[in-house]
């Protein structure tokens, strides 16, 4: 099922989500990773968090295939592709963000037509369950590492607008609180909290 992406200005995505319950029924819990890869899929997203659709739990799903895939330049300077994943990830907790940060322009399926330069450093170290709640403590690195940070910060309420400088935030405050009202272009069914409508 595909749900509504809740829009900036929404309470759930500045709360800090909530562990997963360990006595969550399997079938409901594939079901819920289900709805939110095909919203995403909808969405053409590369991640989504729970909070996301408004569920406040410690759960996001990423497919990182349309963010590491070469082009014919890349290929033909001899670039080596980064293994794409696509996974959900339960009950995570960084365990460390090292390396020299580096910049990148992102957006957010929350936050429509909005794109800035965000820094992030390029290799974490993840401990987080797989779908059959079996844990794992894994490092990732490049573009890999950095949509789990955009989406582990959602679990954290942390937009990236919020990792933006004091200038950036003031000169997007307008648009961001227009987005928030539902003024905004978008092509997926969006919530938008103070507007009431979907």
């Amino acid at each position: 099922m595909i749900h509504p992406i809740v829009a900036i200005g929404d309470p759930v995505l500045k709360a800090r989500a909530k562990n997963l319950p360990a006595d969550l029924p399997a079938a409901e819990l594939q079901q819920l990773i289900a709805d939110m890869l095909e919203t995403m899929y909808f969405a053409h997203g590369v991640g989504l968090a729970a909070p996301q659709i408004g569920k406040s739990v410690r759960l996001f799903v990423i497919d990182s295939t349309p963010m590491v895939e070469l082009d014919e330049e890349d290929i033909a300077e001899g670039v080596e592709a980064e293994p794409a994943i696509k996974r959900a990830f339960l009950n995570p907790v960084m365990v460390s963000e090292t390396g020299e940060k580096w910049g990148f322009e992102e957006g957010c399926l929350s936050i429509p037509g909005v794109r800035e330069l965000v820094q992030r450093c390029p290799d974490i170290v993840l401990r987080y369950e797989d779908e059959n709640r079996q844990v794992h403590e894994e490092g990732f690195s490049g573009m890999n590492a950095r949509i789990i940070q955009h989406e582990y910060d959602h679990l954290e309420g942390v937009l990236f607008t919020d990792k933006l400088s004091s200038f950036k935030k003031q000169l997007l405050k307008g648009k961001l609180a227009r987005i928030g009202k539902g003024d905004v272009a978008h092509d997926y069914r969006m919530k938008f909290a103070s507007a009431g409508r979907r």
